[in-house]
């Protein structure tokens, strides 16, 4: 007996999983079409929103432990909740991208997942979300950032649902790989580890780069507990780590040793 993936369609065509991603990427197609390269991304995170019983969506690029940006999100509280898990140090987007694997978090109000994350999950409902789904972009065990996927209600994907996830988050991998491949043609050079494709990304978050170079220097640390310091003093504030780095960029802000706990 044939397996659902394998099903013919009612009419005896093509499989139907075939028919259903042959859809998938008719639609993801249209999305992009006549968009300009760098905003290829940002298109297929909305398109994602209208495939998915999801509310938003958004693109994370790791540069390495203490560097992550966010590529592009389809409204401001998926850009949110991006930056409120690279505030923490924590969360679903932070457990795929070092595991390589799909993370779904289906109810971060209660449950196991509003356990294994509390200051995350706390934020996160706090902003209305009720549900994350976080899928690395990467191959071979590896990933270089992530799809995030978020829902204003707790529950889970369905095995359709997730693999249409999939499909789009090879067509992000897709146009990432497109960009890179086009600045490798310009010699375009990686920056301090960076791949240059991210450089849109790179431009936005400027200020946390250059702020985790200045509590290094202030405390004499490495850009792991700089970056540390900088979340623990956003976590006390109720600020995003953007938002200490802007203050420590602007010398509002000032880290010093004797200043511990």
């Amino acid at each position: 007996m044939p397996s659902d993936s394998s099903a013919r369609s009612p009419g005896g065509g093509e499989p139907a999983e075939a028919a259903e991603r042959r859809r998938v990427i008719e639609v993801l197609s249209a999305a992009t079409l006549g968009v300009e390269p760098v905003r290829v991304p940002q298109a297929l995170c909305r398109a994602c929103v209208g495939l998915l019983p999801v509310t938003g969506a958004s693109v994370s690029i790791s540069g390495g432990s203490t560097v992550r940006a966010v590529w592009c999100a389809s409204d401001e509280v998926a850009a949110q909740l991006a930056e409120a898990q690279y505030t923490v140090g924590d969360g679903p987007c932070r457990a795929a991208l070092d595991g390589a694997v799909p993370v779904l978090a289906a109810d971060l109000a209660d449950g196991p997942d509003s356990r294994r994350w509390p200051i995350f999950a706390r934020q996160a409902v706090e902003l209305g979300v009720g549900a994350v789904f976080s899928l690395p972009l990467g191959a071979g065990g590896s990933a270089i950032g992530t799809l995030d996927l978020y829902r204003d209600r707790p529950g889970g994907l369905s095995e359709r649902d997730l693999a249409v996830a999939q499909w789009v988050r090879d067509a992000i991998m897709g146009a990432l790989m497109e960009l890179r491949s086009r600045d490798a043609a310009t010699g375009r050079a990686p920056d301090d580890g960076m791949v240059a494709w991210v450089a849109a990304s790179e431009a936005e978050h400027g200020e946390v780069y250059q702020a985790i170079g200045m509590v290094m220097v202030q405390l004499g640390v490495d850009p792991a507990d700089a970056l540390d310091r900088m979340r623990a003093r956003a976590f006390v504030e109720e600020a995003t780590v953007s938002e200490v780095a802007r203050d420590v960029v602007a010398h509002r802000l000032k880290f010093r040793p004797e200043a511990d706990g």
